[in-house]
């Protein structure tokens, strides 16, 4: 009979079943089991051998067998009912006990895929590479991510840049450093600049709205070589108005080429734009402008950053900073003196999108400036 059958048996139909389970030596182990009967005792043996033999008295009749034991009382049915009810109650017991580890140990393998596989999913961000030890606000914490939105910055209002170097303990030095960019140039040391060596040619590139700016994310194969050293072009992007001044001019808006060497130094070219001629490589960057923030579009045609830039391509040169948070220092800043042109047109597409996304001046703080004569 298996245990199901068993436990569905009614008691008041079964009175000597039940009788035999209760006085039965079979024992319910813990895992559900049954375990050996216990052994019988020793003094069954010669009250058996007592009963099976019949000596004979000489000249005297047959002594009267042993009188057989008497079956046990009969139980009332209540009292049979009272102890099958704890019989199965034990039983069930024991079953749940031993069933408890299992149930434990599937939770756990159930919970550790969960762990192993809640990581989230990296997200696009602007782009703009910091020197060793040091990643942008917008890799590090995209706009769009539900983790930013505590640390979320601006370039007005709540988050503006009073703000960033509170955000958090990475902007710090935001509020900190003491060779920030922008700045004000004015009153350069004329000297003989090493010209820049630009190696650009044409290459595809995407094109992003991260929320803060339109960038162009180029490929491989553009680089300049200044001071001895070669940065590879990574991305450029735009500013209204133009977050430099010269002599306290400000332009209508500034491209900013950024660069980074092979030791993850870098080095930003300025290119300040003025109202004027529509410039081609601009119109470009606007043709392939995606439809929603933070998703990047390919452009069907290559650009050619050498179109980029104006005819006369000497420059200012000092030691800055990236001018969004986290503000890291050690930027080398070539800061070009002639202004390329824009068309009203083209100027009023990125004043749509972004009417004002430049950082303040900051402090020179004695920093030494030079320019191309």
């Amino acid at each position: 009979m298996t245990r199901r059958s068993f436990l569905n048996l009614k008691p008041l139909h079964c009175a000597a079943l039940v009788s035999t389970l209760l006085v039965s030596p079979w024992c319910v182990a813990a895992d559900g089991a049954h375990a050996a009967p216990a052994a019988k005792p020793a003094a069954d043996k010669p009250a058996a051998a007592a009963a099976s033999t019949a000596p004979a008295a000489t000249g005297h009749a047959s002594a009267a067998p042993a009188a057989a034991p008497a079956p046990p009382a009969a139980l009332p049915s209540d009292e049979l009912q009272r102890r099958l009810q704890e019989r199965i109650a034990t039983i069930r017991a024991a079953q749940a006990q031993a069933q408890a580890p299992r149930a434990v140990h599937g939770a756990r393998r159930a919970a550790r895929p969960a762990a192993e596989h809640g990581a989230a999913a990296p997200t696009v961000s602007m782009g703009i590479v910091s020197p060793a030890g040091h990643a942008p606000a917008e890799a590090a914490a995209p706009a769009h991510a539900p983790a930013a939105h505590a640390a979320h910055w601006s370039y007005a209002g709540e988050g503006g840049p009073a703000e960033w170097g509170k955000l958090r303990p990475d902007f710090s030095t935001c509020a900190s450093g003491t060779r920030q960019s922008p700045i004000d140039i004015r009153g350069g040391l004329k000297v003989e600049l090493e010209p820049i060596k630009f190696n650009y040619r044409p290459t595809g590139f995407n094109v992003l709205d991260n929320g803060h700016t339109v960038q162009a994310n180029l490929g491989y194969g553009n680089n300049i070589e200044v001071a001895g050293r070669r940065y590879d072009l990574l991305q450029f992007h735009f500013h209204r108005p133009s977050e430099e001044r010269i002599n306290g001019r400000q332009y209508d808006m500034v491209a900013h080429l950024v660069h980074k060497d092979p030791e993850g130094r870098l080095a930003v070219v300025a290119v300040l734009m003025d109202q004027g001629k529509q410039h081609p490589m601009v119109q470009l960057v606007w043709n392939s402008l995606p439809l929603e923030k933070n998703e990047e579009l390919q452009s069907p045609a290559p650009i050619d950053m050498n179109l980029m830039l104006p005819e006369d391509r000497r420059y200012y040169t000092y030691m800055g900073s990236l001018t969004t948070p986290p503000c890291s220092e050690g930027v080398l800043w070539l800061v070009l003196k002639q202004p390329a042109q824009m068309s009203p047109d083209q100027l009023a597409v990125f004043a749509r999108l972004y009417p004002m996304n430049a950082r303040p001046i900051q402090q020179v703080s004695g920093r030494l400036v030079k320019e191309s004569n």
